[in-house]
């Protein structure tokens, strides 16, 4: 009789814990505006854009419809936070794999040395062998501004710094209309994990 009301009692418990977590939400980030109407909140989104990935494709926001993701900032030369990084993403990743409601967007800051065969090697490294992870590169002052100015992530040249650029750890949750709904410290366990129980609740919200 112990034995069938612990196992009741688990059955519940899980339920509840389900129901609490789907009635979660995640905020809103970013600068907001009120509409000419006066009533709406408009809230800031990541605007257009145009990289080519690991496959040679071109990747825009077309790319994600119907998608939420997580974007990055990094360099494959890295030899600070980026090693880290791209552990902890991998972690996320094995996580959702192959689940099509989610895909990761890691921009190269390093664009002269991080063209489209480097990019290739790299996801071979980790093992990235479908499209749900872009390891994109660009025009390295459209990266910069897009980290700066729309992800509010900091990315930019520092012939000071190791590798001579300095980005932002973060790890930045989009939803499926572009808005930030959450920053995570990607050289951080906690933190991770903490972007591996959201990703579900912002699923649910979707």
């Amino acid at each position: 009789m112990k034995l069938k009301s612990s196992i009741i009692f688990l059955l519940l418990a899980g339920l509840y814990s389900s129901c609490e977590n789907n009635g979660k939400k995640l905020p809103i980030l970013g600068n907001k505006d009120i509409s000419s109407n006066g009533k709406d909140t408009l809230y800031q989104t990541i605007p257009d854009f145009s990289f080519i990935n690991q496959d040679s494709l071109t990747i825009t926001p077309n790319t994600f419809t119907d998608k939420i993701y997580i974007a990055d900032f990094f360099f494959t030369s890295c030899p600070t936070i980026c090693p880290i990084m791209k552990n902890q993403m991998q972690r996320v990743y094995e996580t959702f794999k192959e689940n099509k409601n989610v895909a990761f967007l890691s921009h190269s800051i390093d664009p002269s040395h991080d063209k489209v065969p480097v990019l290739k090697d790299y996801a071979k490294d980790i093992r990235i062998d479908n499209n749900q992870w872009h390891f994109v590169t660009g025009n390295r002052e459209e990266i910069f501004d897009i980290a700066e100015n729309h992800y509010m992530v900091s990315a930019q040249e520092d012939p000071s710094a190791p590798g001579g650029a300095i980005h932002s750890g973060a790890f930045i949750l989009i939803d499926k209309q572009k808005r930030i709904r959450g920053y995570y410290d990607g050289t951080n366990t906690n933190e991770v994990d903490k972007l591996i129980e959201d990703i579900p609740i912002l699923l649910h919200n979707e």
